[in-house]
């Protein structure tokens, strides 16, 4: 795995360990052990239901717990007038003549239909650490590549949409 992650991204995930153990589990706990007591648990859809809702957490916690056990803890180095972690970039397609903007984050935060690309992205490799006005050679595959323009760079840091990803 081996996810570059940020320490916030960390803090978060381990936040989510915490609730889904303290709170989450227990109740889940509570509604297999009153769904048992129902009896027939052959046609009890309450106690799959329940036994379900618990295998999802568990499986959840034991997939935030390694990806915290594998990270490979990151910092934004960037200038402030460069691309990197947690900025807003809008781009020119050369080719196309159209704008977009990204906002450059950790894998684990990354959503490309929301706007929100990784670093290790061919975009992302492309654009991190060059400056407003730079051209930049995007590279996707031997057959596909092409040409932005930096026009803005905007300091966000981190927002409420930045969720962590379920996977």
């Amino acid at each position: 795995m081996h996810d570059r992650l940020t320490q916030s991204d960390i803090d978060k995930m381990q936040a989510e360990i915490d609730h889904r153990t303290l709170v989450e589990r227990p109740r889940i706990l509570k509604e297999v052990q009153e769904a048992r007591a129902q009896g027939d648990l052959s046609e009890n859809f309450e106690y799959y239901a329940a036994r379900k809702a618990n295998r999802e957490n568990n499986s959840r916690i034991h997939y935030l717990e390694k990806m915290i056990e594998t990270a490979i803890v990151i910092e934004d180095r960037s200038k402030s007038d460069e691309v990197g972690l947690n900025k807003k970039v809008t781009l020119q397609f050369d080719d196309e003549e159209e704008t977009e903007t990204y906002k450059l984050v950790t894998s684990v935060r990354a959503d490309s239909m929301q706007g929100r690309i990784t670093p290790e992205s061919p975009l992302g490799k492309a654009i991190m650490r060059h400056k407003v006005g730079d051209v930049c050679h995007v590279k996707v595959s031997d057959t596909i590549e092409y040409d932005v323009t930096i026009v803005a760079i905007e300091n966000v840091g981190e927002e409420e949409s930045d969720t962590i990803r379920r996977f």
